[in-house]
């Protein structure tokens, strides 16, 4: 069982998307640093965390997906990001994935890990391959925040439903005949969260998208044409 459990663990570190590319001897090295902490799985529609109660240190997704977001005043939530396997959050003073004062929750039973940042700070000091690997993951998490800001600041709805549904489609699609089918339980309540508006105006924009054959729907799956997509999957 011990050597089930030491494998299972190595398995999960070799999915992180900064660990990824690093050799079974050094995945092994840095497990002996007994760094990282494993959690329990959280369950669906469980909160990871709220404003009032920020995890310490960083936390990386293991399996299942995390959703990120804000709610205004009155209560209207807004979605940030969505968070899968290999993906970072949390903050700490030589870093921020932008996540203090959000919402996040499990969209699907999900396992996290977390690094308190003294220990991370030891890691990242001791293999800079992964220093390297996260400055990229980080300046792809800032690249996408602009591209979201340009599409709010630039364009209509459609075009930003439209910019949207591609972007999932790039993270979570699977190609089946010529459509790109999204991996995400997506009701237009869900989109409009993503966008910051109605969900009687997405409700329009994605009748004539449908209408147009720039997507197909059904009660909780949206997929997406694969001509609309920047590159096949």
């Amino acid at each position: 069982m011990k050597e089930e459990y030491e494998m299972n663990k190595l398995w999960y570190l070799s999915q992180i998307s900064i660990f990824e590319e690093m050799t079974s001897e050094e995945m092994k090295a840095i497990d002996l640093l007994n760094t990282i902490r494993h959690f329990n799985w959280v369950p669906k529609d469980a909160l990871v965390q709220t404003p009032d109660t920020i995890l310490e240190g960083l936390s990386f997704v293991k399996e299942g997906k995390l959703k990120v977001y804000k709610l205004n005043d009155s209560g209207k939530q807004f979605t940030l990001s969505i968070l899968t396997r290999g993906n970072m959050f949390g903050e700490i003073n030589s870093i921020s994935f932008g996540t203090k004062d959000v919402y996040i929750e499990a969209m699907e039973p999900t396992l996290v890990c977390s690094i308190s940042e003294a220990e991370f700070d030891r890691l990242m000091i001791s293999r800079p391959s992964l220093a390297l690997k996260l400055l990229k993951a980080v300046s792809e998490r800032l690249k996408e925040r602009e591209e979201q800001l340009e599409q709010i600041a630039f364009n209509g709805l459609r075009e930003r439903v439209i910019h949207m549904l591609t972007m999932l489609s790039s993270k979570f699609g699977t190609i089946v005949d010529g459509y790109a089918l999204i991996d995400l339980p997506l009701t237009h309540q869900e989109i409009a969260n993503m966008l910051g508006v109605t969900r009687e105006a997405v409700s329009g924009v994605m009748s004539g998208l449908l209408k147009d054959g720039v997507i197909k729907t059904s009660r909780k799956s949206v997929q997406v044409n694969a001509a609309m997509l920047p590159q096949s999957k």
